[in-house]
């Protein structure tokens, strides 16, 4: 099934289209509601889009090899994520980077900080990466390695709205009001982009309560209301804290600034340009909101979800605020 693609000494592996259409042939699939011909697939135990499913397939993820000092930003999709790499990247980039020549000026966070499959034959020093991979599906040489984990999670229905948004965003298509409660009981159920959610939530936040040294869990709520308490925790967790003197010029305080939904979302790169995966910057950036979801759901749909939430953490100490 996989076939070697380079020379003796380099680790890059590939499987054929056939035998990627043989895997899928097999995984248990569930049309998307949205879109005709498409379809979520149950593998390694979550669900996952079939052109995403297609591009993991092509790489040997599992034999990715972690070094000790790379750092790994996870989250289910529209999380924060692009918030979190952007945070990353200028603390641990500080040094190297004023405000005036900082990439995120001239590149979408995306483009800085690239999937884990994607960093296979990237050998560099201090690698940051980031990956949507539930904690069980991690290679194993990440869970083994020093490497640091920093997982980002929201109020799932917060986390509904805004993937629900990015998806018609990026197709083009006109919202229909039957779609969004279509794909609220697909959400329900589990069926959606590397979910289940409560799976994939539940999973990081277990392991950082048992190894706090290794990863860390934040909520994207408490990130928005005290966002430079959380940037120095961040700092200190990675390994780069803020010195005395950079407290006292504000360089916290800056990044919170460079970094900010505001910001982000008005810088030329993001309002024009395109991914390198075809999807336009822009479709990253959208409200930012805590509570959107009150603006959508039902308030019959937004029991059946709180329920939900209550059913699914409500023993595992871990809280949302709605």
């Amino acid at each position: 099934m996989l076939i070697t693609t380079k020379k003796k000494g380099e680790e890059e592996m590939e499987r054929s289209e056939e035998s990627i259409d043989q895997i899928l042939a097999k995984l248990e699939k569930v049309k998307d509601p949205v879109r005709d011909n498409y379809y979520y697939y149950c593998y390694q135990g979550f669900w996952i889009q079939e052109v995403i499913l297609k591009r993991i397939l092509s790489f040997p993820i599992d034999q990715f090899v972690a070094q000790d000092d790379d750092i790994l930003l996870t989250s289910c999709p529209k999380s924060g994520t692009t918030w979190l790499q952007s945070l990353v990247f200028s603390i641990v980039k500080r040094n190297s980077n004023s405000n005036s020549n900082n990439p995120l000026i001239s590149s979408n966070p995306h483009d800085l900080i690239h999937p884990l499959e994607l960093s296979l034959n990237d050998e560099s020093k201090q690698r940051i990466m980031f990956t949507h991979f539930p904690y069980s599906a991690l290679p194993p040489s990440i869970k083994h390695s020093k490497c640091k984990i920093i997982y980002i999670c929201r109020n799932p229905l917060d986390l509904f709205i805004s993937h629900w948004h990015f998806v018609h965003q990026i197709l083009g298509d006109v919202i229909e009001p039957n779609h969004l409660e279509e794909c609220f009981d697909m959400f329900c159920k589990g069926i959606h982009a590397f979910g289940p959610f409560w799976e994939h939530i539940l999973g990081f936040w277990k392991v950082s309560l048992e190894m706090p040294e290794r990863i860390l869990f934040l909520k994207y709520e408490e990130l928005k209301k005290d966002n430079v308490f959380f940037i120095k925790k961040i700092a200190d967790f990675l390994g780069f804290p803020f010195s005395t003197e950079e407290e006292n010029r504000g360089v916290p305080k800056e990044i919170e600034k460079m970094c900010s939904f505001e910001n982000m979302k008005n810088v030329d790169v993001n309002k024009t340009s395109k991914h390198s995966l075809g999807m336009s910057n822009s479709s990253f950036f959208r409200k930012g909101e805590i509570g959107d979801w009150v603006n959508y759901l039902t308030p019959e749909m937004a029991e059946i979800g709180k329920k939900l939430i209550e059913e699914k953490f409500g023993e595992s100490g871990l809280m949302f605020d709605f």
